[in-house]
């Protein structure tokens, strides 16, 4: 399938949104997954919000609660408007209860310094491309292409490497008819630094409660990298850092914290 030639996750009827079958969660049936609310909070955000020389640097959602399969509405609010900086937050709201909220920053481009910053180096990992089509696993299939590295930066079926590495790669739009903006495409990928910081030995058993997304620029392509640089977890409640790639090098960093929940199974 080419990139996001799947029918969206989301149609518009007025100031609705119809989720497809397709937008449900791993942890229920009839469970919107947490990825897309990050997306639909991004999503509108930049569109009310965004404008050529400002840049979304960051993004913090907030999800307050699981959502079942129903139409939902996104409402936005701009909070802070000066030369350099703009702030705006934005809702999901789901049978009129709010279910996720995000604050969004935009800072204005500018020259770059002259001076040298030691900054992130690029990942080793090769490329989608080079690795070939993701694995096909048993029990619940993502509607995305997900490659998770080995230790060695080999094509791995499972979560056990020590050294956490994934692409991500959407192959639906958000909303049916609409393109995916590289600042919604990170956004819904952000979503995975969760699950990919902290998976243990067992299974999945902690659930992210909000994530913040930082970057320096956009990605560039349909590709984005996931690598864990960190967890800790005590008493049920678990933080998370991962560092965000594309194929041309590191783009941001997003955390994240996590309760304790039932597990979910990959198998």
């Amino acid at each position: 399938m080419a990139e996001t030639d799947g029918a969206g996750f989301f149609t518009p009827d007025g100031d609705a949104l119809i989720p497809a079958p397709h937008a449900g969660s791993p942890w229920a049936e009839d469970m919107l997954h947490g990825r897309l609310l990050g997306g639909l909070l991004a999503h509108a955000l930049e569109r009310d919000h965004a404008e050529p020389g400002l840049r979304f640097s960051r993004l913090t959602v907030d999800l307050f609660r699981n959502t079942r399969m129903v139409p939902v509405q996104v409402v936005t609010e701009r909070i802070r408007d000066g030369r350099r900086i703009r702030v705006a937050d934005a809702a999901v709201l789901a049978g009129g209860t709010t279910v996720a909220r995000a604050s969004g920053v935009l800072l204005r481009s500018s020259e770059q310094p002259a001076g040298e910053v030691p900054a992130t180096r690029p990942w080793d990992a090769p490329t989608p491309d080079e690795l070939g089509p993701p694995p096909v696993g048993s029990g619940w299939q993502p509607p995305f292409g997900t490659w998770l590295l080995d230790d060695e930066g080999r094509l791995s079926g499972d979560w056990t490497a020590t050294r956490r590495r994934a692409w991500i790669r959407e192959y639906h739009a958000l909303i049916d008819g609409e393109p995916l903006s590289p600042f919604v495409r990170a956004a819904i990928a952000a979503d995975f630094a969760s699950p990919l910081a902290h998976f243990g030995s067992r299974a999945l058993e902690f659930i992210n409660a909000d994530y913040t997304l930082t970057l320096a620029r956009s990605p560039l392509g349909a590709d984005i990298g996931v690598e864990a640089t960190g967890h800790i977890s005590d008493d049920g409640v678990a933080v998370g850092d991962c560092t965000l790639h594309d194929t041309a090098g590191p783009l941001g960093f997003c955390t994240t914290t996590a309760v304790a929940n039932p597990p979910f199974r990959t198998s």
